[in-house]
């Protein structure tokens, strides 16, 4: 049974998210504040983090912040009542992986967050395990990827970024396309999640991220592994 944690200081949110993941076959387990969350996480090992912005205390980017570093593996989904491309853009420069803006429909965060575990589960070994684009190689039981045999300390969402380009070397891929292959899921209108996210893995892998020499923009469209 896969473990949700929700960090909502609004006692009512909070309530209403707990039975709706219950009723879906969740363990559930709730905190109202950013320190609640960090040492809540430490004891429980959450599948996913239902992360509020405005919290008392250290705010939602500061957690998130600090568990992506501690917990990279964590799904972290940022929940705000703003709807100020800044806030978006903070959440996921922070390390989350997808947010939503209140209000919001929980059937949708439900299917958003199964979406997000169906890619974190671990890859079935095949035998022929390993892809490789050089310098980059791909470990796809393990998730894990190497530049010059160096591992890359990348998110979920970044490797399975780097997973669909290297599988797919010149194709020009919409953001829509990455929406619905990386997020699985018709997240219309949400192209910046996709570039936030481009943009944080380009100064991981690439050696200058402002002068791309593997993820090629291609203008008017998405982007592309130049392979």
């Amino acid at each position: 049974m896969e473990k949700i944690l929700i960090v909502e200081d609004d006692s009512s949110i909070s309530s209403v998210l707990r039975v709706t993941f219950k009723c879906s076959g969740f363990q559930v387990r709730d905190v109202p504040t950013g320190e609640d969350a960090l040492e809540k996480v430490e004891e429980e090992k959450p599948d996913v983090v239902l992360l509020d912005v405005m919290l008392p205390g250290i705010d939602g980017f500061q957690v998130c912040d600090q568990l992506r570093k501690k917990y990279p593996d964590i799904g972290i989904i940022m929940l705000t009542a703003k709807s100020q491309d800044v806030d978006k853009i903070n959440g996921l420069e922070n390390g989350a992986d997808d947010y939503m803006v209140k209000p919001f429909n929980p059937t949708e965060l439900i299917l958003r967050v199964k979406a997000l575990l169906r890619r974190s589960k671990k890859e079935v070994y095949t035998g022929d395990n390993i892809i490789e684009s050089p310098p980059f190689k791909i470990d796809i039981y393990s998730k894990k990827v190497y530049k010059n045999n160096v591992e890359l300390d990348l998110t979920p969402k970044e490797y399975e970024l780097m997973k669909i380009f290297i599988q797919n070397p010149k194709k020009a891929f919409s953001r829509e396309e990455l929406l619905k292959d990386v997020w699985g899921w018709e997240f219309v209108g949400e192209s910046k999640n996709v570039d936030v996210h481009i943009r944080r893995l380009r100064k991981k892998v690439e050696d200058t991220s402002s002068e791309p020499e593997y993820i090629e923009t291609v203008w008017g469209t998405g982007y592309r592994w130049k392979g």
